[in-house]
């Protein structure tokens, strides 16, 4: 019995407390969920600005990487542009030769000739940093040199006793094997 009336007792007390806090006497508990909800909407604004910030700055990269993509793209299909443009004058040579073929007797011009357009060419390539591997003569190396056959040699054993094709070099870095004969 104790127990019910202290239950009683305990519910009378707590509802002259919800009468004051419907009836605006006890501001403080009013004000509580006011708060609570600007805090509420000032933080969905924020956290509205950082998604629009984020998603902005997402288009961007993405935007980035397809610029990226498309100037690497170019770069790569005009890469050869300018070594065409300094090899087009030596073209032009070799089509004026093989026009003048028809009047040409002598044949000391013509060599003349298809020499000063070979080494044309050959300053351009230069320029452009491919340089001829000097196989004849050296230690045979695998790192240089592709062996096609070898030959029996006392005095030029391991070494290049003949270049079947030049091998290059573009900026130090292999470019072609020189294809040789070795001795054995």
């Amino acid at each position: 019995m104790r127990e019910k009336e202290e239950k009683d007792q305990l519910e009378n007390e707590m509802i002259p407390e919800e009468n004051n806090v419907a009836s605006g006497e006890n501001e403080e508990s009013v004000d509580c969920p006011d708060t609570v909800i600007e805090t509420m909407e000032s933080l969905q604004m924020k956290a509205n600005e950082w998604q629009d910030k984020y998603m902005r700055l997402f288009a961007d990269f993405e935007n980035y990487k397809k610029r990226m993509r498309q100037e690497r793209f170019d770069l790569i299909s005009t890469a050869g542009s300018d070594m065409i443009l300094d090899i087009l004058p030596v073209v032009d040579d070799f089509e004026r030769g093989i026009n003048s073929f028809d009047a040409v007797t002598d044949i000391e011009a013509v060599k003349q000739g298809y020499l000063l357009i070979y080494n044309k060419l050959i300053n351009i390539l230069k320029q452009k940093g491919l340089e001829p591997m000097n196989a004849l003569d050296t230690d045979f190396n695998t790192d240089f040199h592709e062996a096609l056959t070898m030959v029996p040699s006392h005095e030029k054993k391991g070494k290049v006793v003949d270049v079947v094709e030049q091998g290059y070099m573009l900026r130090e870095k292999v470019l072609r094997f020189a294809k040789v004969v070795v001795g054995n």
